[in-house]
């Protein structure tokens, strides 16, 4: 509980500690929790292999540059091998990280941006508003949401920007009911009450008074929304419906399985790129988590 302004001196020369401000203990303890760094070290490792790609792989990453089937190791030129028409199998993992790592990120942030508008909305509102935003938002949730993703990209062309809309226009009702909930639990705080006392608009209220306190199990469900983003996107890749003019993860895998029995690592090196991300960021979700609930951060 935080001291009042009066008493911290008082406090202070007792010898009592003063609780940091939430934003700096949540940081110390996001920092101080091994299996977060370790996921985060592990996006790092993927993030950088995907801003290096140009550089280090600066040729068409779907051109044929040497002898199919070069196992991992036996050319020191192809670290990783080659696929069955002559691609580098590590130029495709490079830059399948920078096409992975767009597309779940974007379509993590039009997801966020859309559900947190909905659910603001319908918590802050409530009434009639907040009903039918409710009803919307249920009926969303009945409709399976890969089943919705695969229509949504045969009826567009597949491309990234449409696969990065599509995947997020299937993931806002989860952050919609979250937000939603959670402002429901905020409006009638003493703090909102103040602030419609001192003539705050709605939008304020909501932005600047109840959204701040809504974020901590937001920005927990956006690292989960990455890692779904970048599942559905491989998903998608693999049946086929990828941005055919790119290569991703998903359709290295695709291309590989008819291979599957002569040259395993053709689907099990993507595969490796692909749990390794989504577990990186499940890490950092668990200790955003840990972090952000004060009953599990405790006082630093």
């Amino acid at each position: 509980m935080t001291l009042p302004l009066a008493q911290a001196p008082a406090a202070v020369e007792r010898g009592a500690t003063l609780p940091a401000p939430a934003p700096r203990r949540a940081l110390r303890a996001f920092l101080r929790n091994p299996t977060a760094l370790s996921g985060l070290a592990i996006l790092g490792v993927v993030a950088v292999a995907a801003l290096a790609a140009p550089f280090a792989y600066p040729d068409d990453p779907l051109g044929m540059v040497a002898q199919p089937f070069l196992w991992p190791g036996q050319d020191p030129a192809y670290p990783l091998g080659t696929d069955s028409l002559g691609r580098d199998v590590a130029a495709g993992i490079a830059h399948g990280a920078r096409v992975s790592l767009l597309v779940g990120f974007a379509a993590a942030a039009t997801g966020l941006a859309v559900g947190v508008l909905v659910g603001a909305t319908a918590g802050y509102a409530g009434g009639r508003i907040d009903r039918t935003l409710g009803r919307v938002i249920a009926l969303f949730q009945t409709i399976p949401s890969f089943i919705l993703l695969v229509v949504l990209v045969a009826i567009a062309q597949p491309s990234i920007p449409a696969i990065t809309l599509a995947i997020g226009a299937t993931s806002w009702p989860i952050v919609a009911r979250l937000t939603r909930a959670e402002f429901r639990s905020l409006r009638e705080k003493d703090f909102v009450t103040a602030a419609r006392g001192l003539g705050y608009g709605p939008v304020r209220i909501v932005f600047a008074e109840i959204l701040p306190n809504a974020l901590p199990p937001i920005v927990v469900t956006a690292s989960v929304m990455v890692a779904s983003g970048i599942l559905m996107e491989s998903a998608l890749s693999f049946m086929g419906l990828g941005d055919p003019n790119v290569v991703s993860w998903g359709s290295m895998i695709g291309a590989g399985r008819e291979v599957l029995r002569s040259a395993w690592y053709l689907t099990a090196i993507p595969g490796v790129a692909i749990v390794l991300s989504v577990l990186a960021l499940n890490l950092v979700g668990d200790g955003l988590n840990d972090a952000l609930n004060p009953r599990l951060a405790g006082e630093a």
